[in-house]
């Protein structure tokens, strides 16, 4: 097969992107197109707007909903440590066993996904004039084609710019039309105006509440905000779509409330993001961790994930605040004398934006004013809840109400 590769930020995934994807499939070079959103782009590590997954999750289902034929996405740059520079990610990517696969779980026939690959990287003609101060351009020409896209009254160079990417580098360069729309990432992030993505995605930035003041994190250090980031690439084969993006949408509201209530933000932040680490780890695995933290203080296994989250927090993200380790470790019951960070945190897990248990759009209203009230007010749903599946509340639930006057 002959295979274009695709890589961006996608921060956020617009129709320009899609219209790339298009013409490469219009064009005849390629059969299929990889798209492949940047983890730790060298030039953007910590300036995107978004974390990798929201990126990563956003472009796929973007790619699922195009109905475009051979509109693949990959998550390889999450397997890179450090930098993922194209070439190395390309040496991932073109790795026999890895397309293979990867092609057959996106359909492709066994035969056609294992045979001789010859590959192709989708750029602009823009970019094309850059690319030789790239990481080892000669390394990346060894596996693929530049491919470069020429938008109708583009005025770049682009005989010049292949004659000098091929006089000092070898390789190849082809040329395809791209019929475009003239959209870019950074445009749409100023203006806040989404008119101009699939609506794929405009769902999916509905749904997280994303590109608001919030997920800016304007109101934490840039260490953890770096921190954050990083958290997310390691959570990523952790924690499946759901639970991952929720808790990034926890650890972005938690941050938020602490800027209202006067909390640490930093601490609410990774607080937040780590609060269910452990929850899809197998069961005993959560007893073991939780029993190292509170010692049979939980036996519900629905609960293990919150002391175990704390254990795992410690030893695997390198947390040492206790009162961050708290916060993960009493999430989900609360408890007595609760502070005001435990608070944020619990509250936040219950009424980030991806929620949809019960209408909770006035627990969300008094979460901006009144932090007790909004407690009380979920607290109530966490009663009727357990009542109507005939569970018992935890006692230290019952300690945190009794704090809350229920």
């Amino acid at each position: 097969m002959r295979i274009g590769i695709y890589g961006g930020s996608f921060d956020p995934f617009h129709n320009g992107h899609q219209a790339m994807v298009r013409s490469a499939l219009a064009s005849g070079y390629v059969d299929c197109v990889i798209a492949v959103p940047s983890v730790r782009n060298s030039f953007k590590r910590y300036t995107a707007v978004l974390a990798a997954p929201y990126r990563y999750y956003m472009t796929l289902h973007a790619a699922e909903k195009s109905g475009l034929e051979g509109f693949y996405v990959s998550d390889v740059e999450f397997g890179i440590e450090g930098v993922s520079y194209t070439a190395v990610m390309l040496s991932m990517l073109t790795d026999p066993v890895y397309i293979s696969r990867f092609l057959q779980n996106n359909g492709v026939s066994c035969k056609a996904a294992s045979e001789k690959h010859s590959y192709y990287w989708i750029m602009g003609s823009d970019t094309l004039a850059t690319f030789e101060h790239w990481y080892r351009p000669e390394t990346i020409l060894k596996y693929v084609t530049l491919l470069a896209a020429v938008r109708p009254g583009d005025d770049t160079d682009i005989v010049r710019a292949s004659d000098s990417v091929t006089g000092n580098f070898g390789g190849e360069v082809e040329f395809f039309r791209l019929d475009g729309v003239n959209c870019s990432s950074s445009a749409i992030n100023s203006t806040g105006d989404f008119a101009c993505c699939p609506d794929a995605v405009r769902e999916f930035i509905d749904i997280h509440s994303l590109y608001t003041d919030n997920t800016k994190l304007a109101n934490c250090s840039e260490i953890a905000r770096e921190q954050f980031f990083d958290n997310a690439v390691k959570l990523y084969p952790e924690l499946k779509e759901k639970r991952l993006l929720h808790t990034l949408n926890v650890g972005i509201l938690s941050a938020h409330l602490a800027g209202v209530y006067g909390a640490g933000a930093d601490k609410a932040l990774i607080a937040g993001q780590l609060h269910d680490c452990v929850k899809e780890k197998d069961i005993e695995e959560q007893r073991r961790l939780a029993e190292s933290y509170s010692g049979d203080l939980f036996a519900d296994k629905k609960l293990l994930h919150s002391p175990g989250g704390a254990t795992y927090a410690r030893d695997h993200y390198g947390v040492s605040d206790c009162g961050i380790l708290d916060a993960i470790c009493y999430h989900t019951t609360g408890r007595g004398n609760m502070t005001l960070l435990e608070k944020i945190v619990y509250l936040a897990d219950k009424i980030e934006p991806s929620r949809t248990y019960t209408d909770l759009s006035d627990i969300r209203k008094a979460a901006e004013t009144d932090l007790d009230e909004a407690m009380r007010m979920t607290s109530a749903c966490v009663v009727a809840k357990f009542r109507k599946q005939g569970r018992e509340l935890h006692p230290l639930t019952g300690d945190m109400m009794r704090d809350l006057g229920l």
